[in-house]
């Protein structure tokens, strides 16, 4: 499959209509860039974006080390996903209120992980547009890296306390 520009993700848990409607009109309002949408089991089938409901893993973070920009609910997965591959994410956190979740967990996420560089959070989604036009301008820093494995440290903790 082809790496586009921009490629989004609702994640693999549950439908985000909003963030499907609101990237597939941001495709529309710029022909001239390629963005996928994985749905997932969502209804809305994007008309002007190329779109699939879901891909293999090895698929999945390609489309992310390849793309522009990442798109995508605030979600762990995801977070963890964009730092791995060095990518900026723009986020749109699911709202409990608008019945996207059961919790307004993933505003608390944003809240605290918006602040590291390189990720990026939209309040709504007219923010969510015009944000994700200025990091396809310019995207500033890349994520902060993270270490694949637990650092030597945290390791030798964890054996102490569960070994005293």
């Amino acid at each position: 499959m082809k790496v586009p520009d921009v490629f989004v993700s609702v994640g693999s848990m549950m439908p985000f209509e909003r963030l499907v409607t609101a990237m597939d009109a941001f495709a529309a309002a710029h022909p001239g860039l390629d963005v996928l949408i994985q749905i997932g089991r969502g209804k809305t089938e994007p008309a002007h974006a190329r779109w699939v409901r879901m891909m293999p893993p090895a698929d999945y973070k390609a489309m992310v080390a390849g793309c522009r920009l990442f798109v995508a609910h605030a979600g762990m997965g995801s977070i963890i996903t964009a730092i791995e591959a060095g990518k900026p994410l723009l986020m749109l956190p699911r709202r409990q209120s608008l019945g996207e979740h059961n919790t307004e967990h993933q505003r608390a996420t944003a809240v605290h992980v918006g602040s590291r560089p390189g990720l990026h959070v939209a309040e709504d989604e007219a923010d969510l547009a015009a944000r994700a036009e200025a990091l396809l301008t310019n995207t500033g820093a890349p994520p902060a890296p993270i270490a694949p494995h637990a650092s030597p440290e945290l390791i030798a903790n964890i054996k102490a306390f569960i070994t005293a």
